[in-house]
């Protein structure tokens, strides 16, 4: 006979009430997940991306553009707390004073060595569980971005940028080309 340990299932007003300490504190699937504040090269990264895609966003009145930590509340024991995510302007009615209520159109994360499994792995599962378009993962000792599109496609080819490429958040819409080596570099 085998013995299988249990889950807590957290409600969201006992995520609500974990201490805001500057660690990162996530639920998945059930289970806590705590990550220290983030370095200073993964803030400055998360900045050059904010400064590109924030007025790009708001110039073509796509949605909304937000950099974390921000709650993302798929279900009941599935609370994430992504680096950056965009949400077209048709669907800017799911956030609350909670968070984000749904499925982001693009999530992005910064891997850092403590993440980088969790990025990759649970995290790139339950984005695409939950029906999120499409998800980058900045890789900044790579130098290169994981982009995942159509992410509810486990079988759909991984795109890796190490150069230039294009974001399109609206399909037939503008489209944004970043360059990965200036996203990525060390400080400037």
């Amino acid at each position: 006979m085998s013995t299988q340990t249990a889950v807590r299932r957290w409600t969201y007003d006992e995520f609500a009430r974990l201490p805001d300490d500057g660690n990162r504190y996530e639920v998945i699937g059930g289970e806590l997940f705590v990550t220290p504040a983030p370095t200073p090269l993964h803030q400055e990264i998360t900045g050059r991306l904010s400064d590109l895609l924030r007025p790009f966003v708001r110039q073509h009145r796509l949605g909304r553009a937000l950099s974390g930590p921000i709650d993302i509340l798929f279900a009941e024991g599935d609370y994430l707390e992504p680096d950056f995510i965009f949400v077209r302007q048709d669907r800017v009615g799911l956030f609350t004073k909670r968070g984000f209520e749904g499925a982001p159109d693009l999530v992005v994360e910064i891997l850092s060595t403590g993440t980088m499994a969790r990025d990759r792995g649970l995290k790139r599962q339950r984005y695409a569980q939950f029906g999120v378009a499409e998800y980058w993962v900045l890789d900044p000792r790579a130098k290169r971005v994981e982009i995942y599109r159509g992410t509810a496609d486990p079988g759909r080819q991984t795109e890796i940028a190490t150069g230039e490429f294009t974001w399109q958040p609206i399909p037939g819409g503008p489209t944004l080309t970043l360059n990965v080596p200036e996203l990525l570099s060390d400080f400037d």
